[in-house]
């Protein structure tokens, strides 16, 4: 059984978006000072690396993180190689996701630095969010920092999945994995009031 992990290490620096919270760890208190152990301390934004949105991130009646069904964020996945475009759109998937599917992940390979914060982005098209609903998908996850152009405020590929109960996963690492089904595993933690979480994601090969 072969694991690949597609989250972003989380560390002093990493990037995150501009003007947000900064990832930060350090020790509260150190063994020396507890007199038995090491304890750290984590600051940061719900939206670092690796994360989940919670609808609440950007509709006030929208469903938090932990109201998030569990078991989107566990199952079959396919992986969709789009390297090539400059954004996701119907064309590029229409006829291409294996029946049955409830998870896409979409591998653009736009963000080839991530120790800074990327300058442009595949965006996903809100014209292809009702051909993902009716093809059976519940959530999509992307390696980059949204599904959305950055400089966004109408968020308008946020809104469509929504509205047709589609859940988002963001700043994937696909680089290594090529196209095809896998299981997925991406849960978000269980925080009661946030808008994101991030989560540990981990394709595992399926057993042929």
């Amino acid at each position: 059984m072969k694991l690949f992990d597609i989250s972003m290490p989380l560390y002093n620096g990493v990037p995150g978006w501009p003007g947000d919270t900064p990832y930060s760890f350090g020790l509260a208190w150190t063994k020396e000072q507890s007199g038995s152990v090491n304890v750290g301390k984590v600051e940061m934004s719900t939206h670092t690396g690796t994360h989940v949105d919670a609808p609440f991130h950007f509709d006030n009646d929208g469903e938090k993180v932990i109201g998030l069904p569990l078991e989107l964020y566990i199952g079959r996945a396919f992986v969709m190689d789009v390297t090539s475009v400059k954004e996701i759109t119907l064309e590029h998937i229409k006829n291409k996701l294996p029946n049955g599917t409830k998870r896409v992940l979409f591998k653009t390979n736009c963000w080839q630095d991530r120790t800074v914060f990327p300058k442009q982005i595949v965006p996903v098209s809100s014209e292809a969010v009702p051909y993902l609903k009716n093809s059976g998908v519940g959530l999509i996850g992307v390696d980059m920092p949204s599904v959305d152009t950055l400089d966004s405020k109408e968020l308008s590929a946020h809104h469509a999945l929504y509205e047709h109960n589609i859940h988002i996963l963001e700043g994937l690492v696909l680089d290594e994995v090529p196209e095809g089904e896998y299981e997925l595993i991406a849960l978000p933690l269980p925080l009661q009031d946030a808008d994101g979480s991030p989560v540990r994601a981990v394709l595992k090969e399926l057993s042929k």
